[in-house]
């Protein structure tokens, strides 16, 4: 069992991009609490095999802060533009358990995973928060074994790259919104209304036309394929409307 497990951890290791000087530190990072106890016992007669006798937990926390520290860094130098609070908000979209999963998944970590008998059998090679932890456990073991720069890129090419392409542009111009309400609360102006203008497409490739309307009158339009995506886009077309407006009245009163 143990020598078909290395082998197949060896597979995983290619989808890593990553082979580990030190293999128990892999091993960990796969190695759910719940397998503790068949490992003891599998061990009490094979002496001296004690890799299996620690679960993923306290790599886990490690992951956490690494995924933190490298996510903060990524958004950094993606969107220099970017406030604080849009930085913090992409920041958790992206290390959220759902994205995680989605990582843990890409790399089938599920097949890899040891687990008791109790947990393999009420689907735990399946559920989101296994794989979750068991991401940031792999995440801390690359960057115990080979350091920051190893974890940088398996997290830029495993999840960071992956959500910018799903979600990216979603992730960009959720922030418009916020900055745009922002912007009108700091003025001590009323929340911007936001209008559904219209629809044109076939009912199956639809593209929504949103008007944004600010102390009654009409700001900016946007459009997308969904009302959300419009929305985003008006907002996007208010912010950089309201901007230009603040530029000409300072240019006037230079």
């Amino acid at each position: 069992m143990q020598e078909t497990m290395r082998i197949s951890d060896a597979a995983l290791e290619e989808r890593l991009g990553h082979k580990f000087s030190n293999r128990e530190l892999l091993e960990q990072a796969l190695t759910h609490s719940s397998a503790i106890p068949e490992l003891r016992g599998a061990s009490a007669e094979a002496p001296g095999d004690s890799a299996y006798l620690s679960d993923n937990e306290r790599l886990e926390f490690l992951g956490d802060a690494v995924l933190e520290l490298l996510a903060s860094e990524y958004l950094l130098a993606a969107f220099p533009e970017w406030s604080e609070g849009q930085l913090s908000k992409s920041r958790a979209r992206i290390v959220n358990a759902g994205s995680l999963e989605s990582a843990a998944r890409r790399l089938r970590l599920g097949e890899h995973l040891r687990l008791g008998r109790g947990e393999e059998k009420t689907g735990g090679r399946e559920k989101q928060t296994l794989l979750a932890d068991a991401f940031e456990a792999v995440v801390a073991a690359v960057y115990l074994d080979a350091g920051l720069g190893a974890a940088r890129e398996l997290l830029q090419r495993i999840l960071f790259e992956q959500a910018l392409e799903e979600r990216g542009e979603r992730i960009a111009e959720s922030d418009h919104k916020s900055a745009l309400q922002e912007f009108l609360q700091g003025r001590g102006q009323a929340p911007a209304e936001y209008r559904l203008a219209g629809e044109s497409g076939p009912d199956h490739q639809k593209t929504f036309h949103v008007e944004i309307w600010i102390n009654g009158e009409r700001l900016a339009r946007g459009e997308g394929s969904t009302k959300k995506e419009a929305e985003q886009q008006a907002a996007r077309s208010a912010l950089e409307q309201l901007d230009s407006d603040r530029s000409e009245r300072l240019r006037r009163n230079a």
